[in-house]
């Protein structure tokens, strides 16, 4: 991709993905995730009706009148988006790849967090981790995060959630709200997670296309592993084989909503056909 034609591509996230931002998740996002706590902001002198449990009685011995303290909510936050490229994430059977939902959800969050003045950072990861921009502010970064999410390549085709999960834990020293999102065709991250956890407020974001739920009868079909490029002739009139791809699949997802929900994480499921709009506006609503 050249460089006038990436421009071009991040202009145009930007546009539907600001507009989404500023008209509808805004509002939501600030309400869903709430700062750190109250900090103390000043000391003013008490009027009726304040709270006698925030009199300063240093300062209101020192002027031999009653002052308070004030405190104010401490809105600072930091937004880590942990996203997916490996090759299973390049895939695509309507509108649009799993690759280029992720960007566009990955943009929209950016965007509500920046309204908020919040720090965004990004970890692109494979079965290792491909990319880490550490958190920052301003509409620049956000852009860059964007260009990267559209333009990068990464080394490696395989999936390691928990490796992202453990270098999230590793870099990421106080609470943040995180996005990870994926496919989630992995398994062996539940520790991690429970881990991760603890210290941050985490939601999985699930981007699936349907074809990927089972494999319709085709014949005999030459098919190729995302992941790691082995080509195999499959007969999609077998029954057993249809099953056993059905239940695979069903176990790996079950695995990913199981793995968040036991460690108090949250969990959304956008289908590549579907409106993300919807899903995530549903999803801050019922955590406000």
């Amino acid at each position: 991709m050249d460089t006038k034609e990436l421009l071009k591509k991040v202009r145009k996230i930007e546009i539907k993905t600001r507009r989404l931002s500023d008209h509808i998740f805004g509002g939501e996002y600030h309400s869903t995730f709430k700062g750190r706590g109250m900090t103390f902001s000043e000391v003013r002198q008490y009027q009726f009706g304040d709270d006698v449990r925030n009199i300063d009685w240093n300062v209101t011995a020192r002027y031999n009148e009653p002052f308070v303290k004030v405190f104010e909510e401490e809105r600072e936050l930091t937004m880590m988006l942990v996203a997916d490229v490996s090759g299973s994430e390049f895939f695509g059977t309507d509108q649009q790849l799993k690759s280029e939902v992720v960007t566009e959800i990955a943009a929209t969050l950016a965007f509500s967090a920046l309204q908020n003045n919040d720090k965004i950072g990004l970890i692109l990861f494979s079965d290792g981790i491909e990319l880490y921009i550490p958190p920052k502010k301003g509409k620049s970064h956000v852009l860059r995060i964007i260009r990267e999410l559209l333009e990068f390549k990464p080394k490696s085709k395989k999936t390691d959630v928990a490796q992202a999960l453990k270098f999230l834990s590793g870099v990421m020293k106080k609470k943040a709200i995180v996005f990870v999102l994926s496919d989630f065709i992995a398994d062996d991250y539940q520790d991690t997670m429970k881990i991760a956890a603890k210290r941050h407020d985490i939601t999985g974001i699930r981007i699936y296309d349907q074809r990927e739920e089972e494999i319709p009868s085709l014949g005999i079909v030459q098919m190729e592993d995302e992941e790691t490029g082995e080509l195999l002739l499959v007969n999609t009139t077998s029954k057993k084989v249809r099953n056993n791809y059905a239940k695979y699949y069903r176990d790996r997802v079950a695995y990913y909503k199981d793995s968040f929900t036991r460690s108090g994480a949250g969990v959304i499921d956008v289908r590549t056909d579907e409106s993300y709009v919807k899903k995530l506006l549903g999803y801050f609503k019922r955590r406000g």
